[in-house]
């Protein structure tokens, strides 16, 4: 027999090994010649898969989803659902996803409610069980969103956010850099970067353990903590404490978190005055 030919047999065996039997796979999906399947999976028309993609038992990946390399899709997650969106009127909206996300058991995510706009989900994020992601959400890398999490439509939730479980995210929020939403709390109003929230629409102080481990310096952390107290306890109004703000804001991270309280448009989560504060950080002054 011929070498190469023997060749393409043996590859095209180790293709057969990757895909359980009992999948259904649309022959218009394009999947890397490594993607793994489990069994009962359902991969659909217009689906994506990068290098090294693991897809396990009874996952439904549907829509146009265009997916990179190494993602993780685990038992029961629907991904690409059609938006649920009473104004859409069908279409080939999309998904797009970085790589290496993990997406654990019954996480749903929606693709888009029109061809303009996607869904987009970045690079090394972890969505933990039966959390979703509504139509239009854009996730940045580096995200944690825990169990049972629910946003909603057009959210917008920035690089190395932890959302707790069951927390509970508004349409049309935007959630900051390296910001924290505490168990159960839910948001209708934009969270500034490096703040967490507690409660309906509260915020109790600095994410100072975060920034730590992000490896902000003590004097990029003391910026922000000044600010914190400008814009939340200052007693100014937004238009005199985004002046001081401005005045004060010397690092790339303290001229993040000023631009993104003034190009808010739903306004941005009140202070939950509590016992403590994690914006108390002795270290830093």
């Amino acid at each position: 027999m011929n070498l190469r030919v023997a060749g393409r047999r043996q590859a095209r065996q180790a293709f057969r090994v990757a895909i359980h039997a009992t999948a259904v796979i649309d022959p218009q999906a394009e999947l890397h010649p490594t993607v793994e399947v489990g069994p009962y999976a359902v991969i659909e028309a217009g689906v994506h898969l990068g290098e090294g993609c693991r897809v396990g038992p009874y996952v439904h990946l549907s829509g146009v989803l265009l997916a990179g390399a190494r993602n993780t899709f685990g038992t029961g997650a629907v991904v690409g659902g059609a938006p649920q969106d009473l104004r859409f009127a069908g279409g080939p909206t999309r998904i797009r996803m970085g790589d290496d996300n993990c997406v654990r058991e019954h996480v749903t995510v929606h693709r888009s409610n029109c061809l303009e706009e996607d869904t987009i989900v970045g690079s090394r994020n972890l969505l933990m069980a039966h959390c979703h992601l509504g139509h239009n959400a854009q996730i940045g890398n580096r995200v944690i969103i825990a169990n049972g999490a629910q946003l909603g439509g057009h959210v917008v939730v920035e690089d190395r956010a932890f959302l707790s479980a069951n927390c509970l995210v508004h349409q049309f929020v935007r959630i900051g850099t390296l910001s924290l939403m505490q168990g159960g709390s839910g948001i209708s109003k934009d969270l500034p970067p490096y703040c967490i929230a507690r409660g309906a629409n509260g915020v109790c102080g600095l994410n100072v353990v975060g920034l730590r481990r992000a490896g902000l310096e003590a004097d990029v952390r003391l910026e922000l903590r000044r600010l914190y107290r400008i814009l939340y306890r200052s007693g100014k109004g937004l238009k005199q404490a985004l002046a001081a703000m401005d005045s004060m804001a010397r690092s790339d991270w303290g001229r993040l978190f000023v631009e993104f309280v003034r190009t808010s448009r739903r306004g941005i989560v009140s202070e939950r005055v509590v016992g403590w504060h994690a914006a108390e950080d002795g270290s830093d002054e």
